[in-house]
């Protein structure tokens, strides 16, 4: 059974260039003589680590963590997907192009503009490959908004692929946040978008990044206050569990079952979690959504 991250991120240099073109968020800038830095909406600049973003040397990180692959994803915190069409589009071919230079073992979750959704363009990235949609957890943060995107999750329901919900601000308001956006904004977004999806399930398998922001340990407040607290165990439901450690991943685990957990690093934003979790997340139930 292969071992599987599911959640990592390749800027690659199509996109950079494509990026350096901008004169507004999201764009990149120079940062010295070599480098440069990433500028977002709402976030302090981010310094491109070039390395990191080297096929080669990704492959190796994916060798020493004892992975036979990773699945890799347009960042929903750049707020491509709540840009015009056009603009959206040429972000997210660049994106793609760069990670066609990636060798075997790599995959990638699909991105689309949610300034005009259409599901045929979901259709067609699930027909070139794409394991699933990625969506900023700012797109389905109410019910209301959850019903507005319902038309892109009929291409995934139709073929059994999943819905990723990464942190991003929503594609129909101002981008909201400043420094301290990824432990704020971004918990809370993922916070919002699981309370909606529970109070409204739509007929997907959906993965949440970073544990959902905690949000299952919400389970026994939502059932004092009238909520759906059964629904918060849909097997349907995975949790990767970037960006925490054993005391987080046990207290969720204890919430939904070890089951739904699935592996995911962040890189390069975020270097691997805890080894206890790796082999078992990675490699069974990883393996089991894809495969779903």
């Amino acid at each position: 059974m292969a071992a599987v991250d599911l959640h990592q991120h390749v800027l690659g240099e199509p996109l950079i260039a494509a990026l350096a073109r901008r004169r507004e968020y999201p764009c990149v800038r120079r940062d010295g003589a070599r480098g440069w830095r990433l500028e977002v909406a709402g976030e302090a600049p981010w310094r491109v680590d070039l390395k990191a973003e080297d096929p080669a040397r990704r492959a190796g990180q994916l060798e020493a963590d004892g992975l036979d692959g990773a699945v890799v994803c347009l960042s929903s915190a750049l707020g491509v997907e709540r840009l015009p069409g056009d603009e959206a589009a040429e972000l997210i071919a660049a994106h793609e192009q760069g990670l066609a230079a990636l060798p075997d073992g790599f995959r990638r979750w699909g991105s689309v503009s949610l300034a005009d959704p259409d599901p045929d363009q979901v259709d067609a990235l699930l027909d070139s490959g794409a394991v699933g949609l990625v969506m900023p957890a700012g797109a389905v943060a109410t019910p209301t908004s959850v019903e507005r995107i319902l038309p892109l999750l009929e291409p995934l329901e139709r073929s059994g692929r999943p819905l990723f919900v990464h942190p991003g601000p929503s594609p129909w308001g101002a981008p909201a946040g400043d420094w301290w956006t990824a432990l704020t904004s971004y918990v809370a977004e993922m916070n919002a978008a699981w309370h909606a999806l529970v109070a409204a399930p739509p007929k997907v398998t959906v993965v949440f990044a970073l544990l959902a922001g905690l949000a299952p340990l919400q389970i026994e407040r939502l059932g004092a206050r009238g909520g759906p607290a059964k629904q918060a165990r849909d097997e349907r439901f995975f949790y990767d569990v970037s960006s925490y450690g054993p005391m987080a991943i046990e207290a969720v685990a204890r919430v939904v079952g070890v089951r739904q957990l699935v592996y995911g690093s962040d890189r390069p934003m975020a270097e691997p979690g805890t080894a206890t979790w790796h082999t078992r997340i990675a490699a069974e139930n990883s393996a089991r959504l894809l495969a779903a």
